[in-house]
């Protein structure tokens, strides 16, 4: 296959930079969403200076810090997975190659 070949048929510069575009906008929800918690865990440390396993209500029921720690851990990872997972099965991704959808092997 020729240069000229290869180069007609490659995606032009706009259309990339469209591509990139619409990522990035895609982006800007989870990332203000994951800004926003950051900001409220810093607001709640300036409310509650103390650490969070000398405070009366984590003294009351030591099962509640362990379980808020693990949901601040573990929610937001997951939730960007889940997020991956929905967009991944909407574009309904087969494993092909371009090659092959231009009907070459």
């Amino acid at each position: 296959m020729s240069q000229s070949a290869i180069l007609s048929e490659s995606p032009s510069v706009a259309t990339l930079a469209s591509s990139a575009l619409h990522s990035l906008r895609s982006l800007l929800g989870p990332w203000l969403l994951a800004l926003l918690l950051s900001a409220l865990l810093v607001a709640a440390g300036w409310r509650w200076p103390t650490p969070l396993l000398e405070q009366a209500w984590a003294q009351a029921d030591p099962g509640l810090p362990a379980l808020l720690a693990l949901v601040l851990v573990l929610v937001p990872p997951a939730l960007m997975a889940a997020l991956l997972v929905a967009r991944m099965r909407r574009h309904g991704d087969k494993g092909e190659s371009v090659d092959c959808v231009h009907g070459e092997r």
